[in-house]
């Protein structure tokens, strides 16, 4: 095996999962290969009549209402206050966070200036798990409180970094993380772009992610096929033939623990959107940050967690989702495969398709943007999203808080797109 990790474009050519689906690599070992979660190649960018399903593809659609039954886009609803309290009512129940606990003690492990910006690496403690750990950044020149903004990290097949993947804080990164900026973001750290511009941005690590991911010292009675822990060993160094190895296994482990969480009455996007939502209430209790001015944005796996905490925890005055968005159908029919078990609580496209999830913040300002060529989804679901969400600001009379942008490429955040998102943070926030 090579000592270095196969380049992410690479890796997005010859595999189902990128972004925020579950890393499958092709060389750990013959088990990994033959692995139920190691998909072949996604179908195209295009809409089809074929199913990742077969056949049953076409039926397992049609138990779809659309609108569904809580939609705001339907007859049923026209007072706006009646709608949300009913449909967040029921969109908590399915997603069933686990309660949120009381605000963590926060400690400040270091402070120092990088490149005119101030940075802070925080830590906290939630009751379950190991620390959390977080990196914030600001101007250094800041004197009065400045607009907030939760920086959501992507998955991008990378458990092993969290909070790294969007930021940096000196001149020596981990060549992984220079490669995944380089890929994804033009090679800008965006939470460093946007503090820059006069923001205080939190980045911290989710459930499952750095500082908070499975260990493998932790896990007991996992001994057969990928998710066997035998012979592997939690190291620091860091290597990145480690690392893959890691991620690879974090990927098959997925579904063990999203079965897990469900059992316990919780779902995985629960799970993260609490602690997103601790995260975010640290960041409103800084001084230095105006609480009635908090922001959130995220590429793919960053996306999905906006989409979660922007529709549900209205706090958030401007919301940016990058790179996550579609319909049930197009899970259904073209691309569960390529998207992490982050993604899905159970029995929710009954009530809401997934764009009216983050349709929840209505009229809050939001964007959503979107890649052309984006090999996570297919245009033609992407667009029908956009529509979507245009129709239910449209009928809030707030469709000039409202924007849904198409750029050409595949998955990525990039420079352009990172301007046209802060030009948004700077007319809202």
């Amino acid at each position: 095996m090579s000592s270095q990790p196969k380049s992410r474009r690479e890796f997005i050519k010859s595999a189902a999962a990128l972004g925020s689906a579950s890393l499958v690599t092709q060389d750990i070992t013959a088990s990994m290969q033959n692995f139920s979660n190691n998909i072949q190649k996604p179908l195209s960018n295009s809409a089809s009549t074929e199913s990742i399903i077969g056949n049953y593809g076409q039926w397992a659609t049609s138990l779809l209402n659309d609108p569904p039954q809580l939609s705001f886009r339907g007859d049923k609803f026209e007072d706006i206050d009646t709608w949300r309290r009913q449909a967040m009512n029921k969109t908590l129940q399915l997603v069933s966070p686990p309660p949120l606990p009381e605000l963590p003690e926060v400690k400040i492990k270091s402070k120092y200036l990088y490149q005119d910006l101030q940075v802070e690496e925080l830590q906290w403690q939630l009751p379950y798990g190991r620390p959390t750990e977080a990196i914030l950044i600001k101007p250094s020149n800041a004197t009065n409180p400045l607009p907030g903004v939760l920086g959501l990290h992507d998955h991008g097949g990378q458990k092993y970094f969290g909070k790294r993947k969007i930021t940096r804080t000196s001149d020596n990164m981990h060549p992984v993380m220079e490669e995944h900026q380089q890929h994804y973001y033009s090679g800008n750290a965006w939470a460093n772009e946007l503090a820059k511009r006069g923001y205080v941005v939190l980045v911290h690590d989710t459930f499952t992610f750095g500082s908070r991911r499975v260990w493998y010292q932790d896990i007991q009675g996992i001994t057969w096929g990928p998710c066997s822990v035998e012979g592997k060993t939690d190291q620091n160094s860091e290597d990145p033939a480690n690392i893959e190895i890691y991620n690879t296994w974090a990927g098959h482990h997925e579904h063990i623990m999203s079965k897990s969480l469900f059992c316990a009455g919780t779902t995985w996007p629960g799970v993260t959107l609490t602690e997103d939502q601790v995260a975010l209430s640290i960041l409103a209790a800084r001084t230095d940050v105006d609480q009635d001015k908090l922001g959130c944005c995220g590429l793919s796996g960053g996306g999905l967690r906006t989409d979660y905490l922007g529709g549900l925890d209205h706090r958030i005055k401007c919301a940016i989702s990058v790179g996550f968005m579609t319909t049930w159908k197009d899970f259904i029919m073209n691309k569960s495969q390529t998207h992490t078990w982050m993604t899905y609580a159970p029995l929710l496209p009954k009530y809401l398709d997934f764009p009216e999830i983050l349709g929840l913040r209505v009229p809050l300002p939001t964007m959503v943007m979107s890649d052309e060529q984006d090999q996570l989804y297919t245009l033609p679901e992407m667009r029908k999203a956009d529509e979507v969400l245009s129709e239910v600001y449209h009928k809030a009379n707030a469709s000039e808080r409202y924007s849904g942008k198409f750029y050409p490429g595949e998955h990525k955040f990039d420079a352009t797109m990172q301007k046209d998102a802060f030009d948004w943070f700077d007319k809202w926030l």
